[in-house]
């Protein structure tokens, strides 16, 4: 398999679908917002650049549900066994490191209940504490697999603390799903050019409907703090629709949330490379069929059948 990974805003999709159309592959989503039906803007599906390219975990499940780990996992894992079965190249490609490490190294997990005691004991407290309860229990669990991605908001924080007290309560046989070999690429993106391009693309969002499709969502019933557990466009543009923040506020907190959630996509990646993850980076500026050639000497000199 090869793994295109990246930042928000390096260009991994149009470039894995350049990929695919080139060597005949199927490309497996790894973002952990594109799972929901009718939040298309905010998450930044732009299927237009699938072409002809067919695409999986993506529009799979409803708004206001609560997709996880496992769930993904098991998905990728069957997903990747239909395209493997056909004789086909898989390319997984998403930003939500975690979800890319979890079925490259194929984490043992378990399925964590909702806990109405817990949740509702922990009602609120602010994101500070429940962050530093979320750390204690970590230091008891061993956990390594949060980061700061699952505490932008008090709901996501709630959410990890239940499955770190879950874990530490019931220490429960986990499933096994294998590890998966996989060429990695990464798109590395210079920090400037990173920062012009998310504004950009922020604004030009804003422009094509990304307040409408959030209104749209809560006008179907969809709660909003539900709404404000998905973060970033979700969470401030939900804010502003319900009259907390003003549309300049808004803008401003949004685009300093996203540059803070690249900088934070680089730091898990960089972690993976210590962790033992070989990662070859390519610069997101060169032209697309540079890079597409680079991708495949690379996975040529690794000796993986395309």
């Amino acid at each position: 398999m090869i793994t295109i990974l990246g930042p928000t805003a390096s260009g991994k999709t149009p470039l894995a679908a350049a990929l695919a159309g080139k060597i005949g592959g199927e490309i497996i989503s790894a973002d952990s917002r594109q799972v929901y039906r009718r939040m298309d803007i905010g998450t930044g599906k732009d299927l237009e650049d699938y072409g002809n390219i067919p695409y999986h975990l993506i529009d799979i499940c409803e708004p206001g549900t609560k997709y996880n780990l496992f769930q993904y996992q098991q998905d990728f894992f069957d997903a990747y066994q239909d395209i493997m079965s056909r004789g086909v190249e898989p390319i997984l490609c998403g930003g939500t490191g975690l979800y890319i490490e979890a079925v490259l190294k194929g984490y043992k997990l378990s399925p964590v209940p909702q806990n109405p005691e817990l949740r509702t004991k922990l009602e609120g407290r602010s994101l500070d504490e429940l962050t530093q309860m979320l750390m204690e229990l970590k230091s008891k669990t061993g956990s390594n697999m949060h980061n700061k991605t699952d505490v932008d908001s008090c709901q996501r924080a709630i959410r990890a603390i239940e499955i770190e007290t879950y874990n530490l309560e019931n220490p429960v046989p986990r499933r096994e799903l294998p590890p998966v070999e996989s060429v990695i690429i990464g798109v590395n993106i210079d920090r400037e050019a990173r920062r012009e391009k998310i504004t950009r693309r922020l604004k030009a969002r804003l422009e094509e409907g990304m307040i409408d499709e959030v209104k749209a969502l809560l006008d179907e019933g969809i709660p909003a703090e539900d709404l404000i557990y998905y973060g970033l466009e979700y969470k401030f543009v939900t804010e502003y629709i319900v009259g907390k923040t003003s549309y300049d506020e808004m803008f401003t907190r949004l685009e300093i949330a996203i540059h803070q959630f690249a900088k934070r996509q680089m730091t898990w990646f960089r972690g993976m490379e210590r962790r033992g993850f070989i990662i070859h980076w390519i610069d997101a500026l060169q032209p697309m069929d540079d890079k597409v050639a680079q991708i495949i000497q690379i996975v040529n000199g690794k000796s993986v059948n395309l």
